[in-house]
């Protein structure tokens, strides 16, 4: 297919506030109420524009977007091209065409909430953020709720969960954008958005959380064309280790680098080592392992290890030690909802998890692995990390200088209150 773009709907009067990129492939209908939410943005059309990429899609998509654009409100352009095979491209395309102060990207199976620009802008503009993240709610599908606790004006990544929710359906300000010429991974075809994402709250000057209302509605598509719910097992490892390849290029060794990779261990390679992996085929068992090996070799570290709770540090070691026989004995543990013993070692009484291979010298699993360094729930019970031992300071024995010294003021107080000695 070759490459058509229109430009359709109102002159566009100055520099639109936001730019709403749209990318969809196959988006019938749920492009419906998905430009119908652009289009009814209490923020107005005329501080809008709407940059709608039709990635090759068969469906219908292509007709309706020239539609829609011919009668909307709101400034639009349609690119027509050739099918990319993920969202990367059409994002990039719709970057490059944008002239808003802050971008917005839209999947076109989702829809917005009618303020949600609208606060979103007011949040940047006011608290002089880069990115805003509006609260997300799914519809038949889960949705990242752990960083939308509270309004948060200005926070980063160190002090907030904002790192758990990486795709790229939030607002950007197209300055830092274009500042450091960010785009996403054409090579990529899941996962695409958490680098882009990334980088963006690292190297922006903060981020700002909207809590109190839901911007984004995320849908489950019924015929499974999401590219999330499609696509092989190895994209993801792709996608692990671009994110990790960025987060050591944006954090020398040491205690930040830690505190980020826990994400990509913990949210995409560690999903691929739960209940499930047991009903696949051996081979595709020992292919996961071999795909994680050289991520595990260049990543794990003591300090991530120790932000992971038992069950998935003990996961983790296994997979980076290639105990295929040792790790499945530990997921089907977890799967049958088994209970470790906590056991106490130690002056300062430290918790250990007795997960299976606790203490068995033939399988070697360091007891390191078992140890409870975050608070963690088993049987009911609150776990957390024994406090450091640290015994009660000694009073230091007085110099003999000193004894003397007070041994003269006894005396002298004895002297001046003789009834008292």
């Amino acid at each position: 297919m070759a490459m058509k773009e229109y430009e359709t709907g109102p002159e566009p009067v100055g520099v639109p506030d936001v730019s709403v990129v749209i990318g969809a492939f196959e988006g019938m209908p749920y492009l419906i109420k998905c430009l119908e939410s652009v289009e009814a943005q209490t923020l107005g059309a005329e501080r809008m524009e709407i940059l709608a990429i039709n990635d090759g899609s068969t469906d219908g998509t292509g007709a309706y977007l020239d539609d829609f654009a011919a009668k909307s409100k709101v400034p639009m352009r349609v690119v027509h091209q050739a099918n990319s095979g993920g969202p990367a491209s059409p994002r990039n395309r719709g970057l490059e065409l944008a002239r808003g102060r802050f971008v917005f990207f839209l999947d076109a199976d989702d829809y917005l909430g009618e303020e949600a620009l609208e606060r979103m802008v007011d949040m940047a503009d006011r608290n002089k953020t880069d990115v805003v993240l509006g609260k997300i709610e799914g519809l038949g599908r889960s949705a990242p709720k752990s960083m939308f606790g509270r309004t948060e004006q200005r926070t980063d990544i160190f002090s907030s969960r904002i790192m758990y929710t990486l795709s790229a359906e939030k607002l950007f300000r197209r300055e830092l954008l274009e500042k450091y010429s960010m785009r996403f991974d054409e090579d990529l075809y899941t996962g695409e958005d958490q680098q882009f994402t990334l980088e963006a709250y690292v190297r922006g000057a903060g981020v700002s959380v909207e809590a109190d209302y839901v911007c984004l509605y995320i849908i489950r598509r019924d015929d499974g064309k999401h590219i999330t719910q499609s696509g092989g097992y190895d994209l993801r490892f792709d996608s692990a280790r671009a994110l990790m390849d960025l987060i050591a290029e944006l954090f020398p060794e040491g205690e930040k680098r830690d505190h980020v990779m826990i994400r990509p261990f913990v949210i995409t390679l560690l999903p691929h080592f739960d209940h499930r992996m047991l009903k696949l085929p051996e081979a595709t068992r020992r292919d996961k392992i071999a795909l994680a090996k050289p991520l595990m070799e260049k990543y794990w570290t003591p300090g991530a290890a120790r932000r992971l709770k038992v069950p998935e540090r003990l996961r983790m070691h296994l997979v980076a030690e290639g105990k295929l026989e040792e790790l499945q004995e530990v997921i089907a543990f977890i799967r049958d909802k088994k209970e470790p013993e906590i056991v106490r070692k130690g002056r300062e009484n430290t918790p250990y998890l007795a997960y299976p291979y606790f203490g068995d010298e033939s399988v070697g699993v360091p007891d390191e692995m078992y140890k409870v360094t975050v608070a963690e729930t088993v049987g009911g019970k609150r776990v957390v990390a024994a406090k450091p031992f640290r015994p009660a300071p000694q009073k230091p024995k007085p110099t003999f200088a000193r004894r003397v010294v007070r041994k003269l003021r006894r005396m002298l107080r004895e002297m001046r209150n003789p009834a008292r000695a």
